[in-house]
């Protein structure tokens, strides 16, 4: 077979979500289907680490499509161009971006519609954008795949596509993540929260992260008991809003607070593994990667009572009303305070990063290709 993959999201040292989906799960397909021709559509120069095997071929159409003008002219004009002259069985899109004009069968990759929630968390012309198109992909795809339950029956009750389309593929946890030791903990902790005890967030500082609340409820937090707790956030401000940075420079406990950017995969690792907790409370999430990552490092989660993350987390976590700064101050002050309940929640995690991988990840998405090529 000839499958065409959009691989624009693979970008080095840049990877977020969904490019780790994208990588991870086109690692394994592309390594257990030799017999397979895959092509990669790149929106600029590649590096040949995501070439990963003899069978793929890399194809680079221009422009590169990092505005919603250029998603258009890439999409309609440069991948429809190319999947018309081409004619292949398959083209996969793991960001969910579809070719309207392309004549080929197509499975998109709808990771979530958090958009359609919450459309002011996005631009004006990237909500205009998605608001116009992804129904369209949705209709145009010959089947969907998406990351969990909650994003399967949105798309359903959203779009009005039906259950029979979508196949649920979930995500992984990188196998990197694992427990550290003791000594290692302490040199994180000096590296990085400046030898204190931290609670976590990983991701993205967009709206939807709900890092706002999450500062809010630190500064309960710290004002309930005296403590050198501090609160550690990994992620680049791309997002950084006027209202996220007002709420930063108004807590009374800012100088508590300590930004890291982005990190290497190894720091992270230490970083999640020497945490007293990961708080990761976004109010919308498809999947939540982080919830995983911290079970595989032994490390307690606290994560929102709604979307996708209950039926990430679980058993295996504290979950809290993201709406509410008291709901999540009083799970962190419980965690904190309570070592047995700690535990607890390290034994549970093991038990649940279990049903989650990546190699799983890869088997689903191949039969939903192969669904998609055989319908």
């Amino acid at each position: 077979m000839e499958i065409v993959v959009n691989t624009r999201l693979l970008l080095r040292n840049k990877l977020e979500g969904i490019g780790w989906f994208t990588y991870e799960t086109l690692k394994r397909i592309t390594n257990a289907h030799p017999e397979h021709h895959f092509i990669f559509l790149f929106d600029r120069d590649y590096d040949e680490e995501f070439i990963f095997s003899e069978n793929i071929t890399p194809v680079i159409l221009s422009p590169q499509a990092r505005h919603p003008f250029l998603f258009y002219w890439w999409f309609e004009f440069s991948v429809a161009n190319f999947l018309n002259k081409y004619k292949p069985d398959l083209f996969l899109s793991p960001d969910g971006y579809m070719s309207l004009k392309a004549n080929c069968k197509q499975l998109a990759v709808i990771h979530d519609i958090s958009f359609e929630h919450y459309p002011d968390d996005v631009s004006f012309i990237v909500r205009k954008y998605y608001h116009y198109f992804f129904p369209r992909f949705a209709n145009k795809a010959t089947r969907i795949a998406t990351v969990s339950e909650f994003s399967k029956s949105d798309l359903v009750q959203t779009y009005g596509v039906q259950p029979s389309k979508i196949d649920v593929v979930f995500n992984g946890s990188n196998e990197i993540y694992c427990p550290i030791s003791d000594e290692l903990k302490l040199e994180t902790q000096k590296r990085f929260s400046r030898a204190g005890e931290y609670f976590l967030f990983v991701g993205s500082l967009h709206p939807r992260k709900n890092i706002s609340r999450l500062f809010k409820a630190f500064d309960l937090f710290k004002s309930s008991f005296d403590s050198n707790v501090k609160l550690v956030i990994v992620g680049e401000k791309y997002y950084w809003t006027n209202d996220i940075k007002n709420i930063y420079l108004n807590m009374k406990f800012k100088e508590d607070v300590i930004f890291t950017g982005r990190l290497s995969n190894e720091d992270l690792k230490n970083v999640l593994g020497s945490a007293l907790a990961l708080t990761y409370v976004p109010y919308f999430e498809g999947f939540g990667i982080p919830i995983l990552e911290a079970m595989s490092c032994d490390t307690p989660v606290i994560t929102s009572n709604i979307t996708s993350m209950p039926e990430v987390a679980g058993n295996a976590a504290l979950l809290v009303n993201p709406f509410s700064e008291k709901s999540i101050a009083d799970a962190m002050i419980y965690l904190y305070k309570d070592e047995e309940m700690r535990a607890d929640l390290i034994r549970k995690g093991r038990e649940r990063k279990k049903e989650f991988s990546w190699e799983r990840s890869a088997n689903l998405l191949w039969d939903s290709i192969e669904k998609t090529i055989n319908s």
